[in-house]
């Protein structure tokens, strides 16, 4: 017997919580045209991500993907921008904006609605991949997912390097 019988409604409804973040931040970083506000829809994509993350039983990664990326990657865009002082981009005008705004939004309610159902109708059961301890990612990390370590590690690095070229550039201004 279930102690608290809404327990299930509410791990759903934080579950699609959880997707709703995902999905609006990753929109939101995609389709702005200032900087500023695509990097706060990393920062807020990064957060659904780590809901999920949490929900998979793993809250290192969860942790992990809030440190790395927020606290660092999308702080270090942050200061690049306010080092650079960009302009401000030209108003564009709205026309085909919302023709093609609804048409993405309907190929992406199409897939999300395709793999749900998929998801939900789908024969197979959910496998354990680990005990998601920190022991176990450690050891996975340096053992069996070493290079996919190092390239992520790399691509940390670029994207500093990135944003202190941004923020270098920014300064010399004609």
């Amino acid at each position: 017997m279930n102690p608290f019988p809404a327990s299930n409604l509410i791990l759903a409804v934080a579950f699609v919580v959880c997707l709703a973040t995902l999905a609006c931040g990753a929109l939101l970083a995609v389709l702005s045209a200032r900087l500023i506000r695509s990097v706060c829809g990393l920062a807020i994509c990064s957060l659904g991500l780590a809901g999920l993350y949490y929900f998979l039983h793993s809250p290192f990664l969860a942790l992990m993907e809030i440190l790395i990326y927020i606290g660092a990657v999308c702080v270090t865009i942050v200061f690049a921008i306010m080092l650079a002082e960009p302009d401000e981009p030209a108003a564009d005008p709205l026309a085909g904006k919302w023709l093609w705004g609804s048409l993405g939004l309907g190929v992406a309610a199409t897939i999300f609605g395709g793999m749900g159902w998929l998801g939900t109708h789908g024969p197979w059961p959910a496998s354990t991949v680990g005990d998601g301890s920190l022991k176990a990612v450690g050891r996975a990390l340096l053992t069996t997912y070493s290079l996919a370590f190092e390239l992520i590690s790399l691509a940390l690095l670029v994207a500093i390097l990135g944003a202190l070229a941004i923020a270098r550039t920014g300064r010399t201004k004609p």
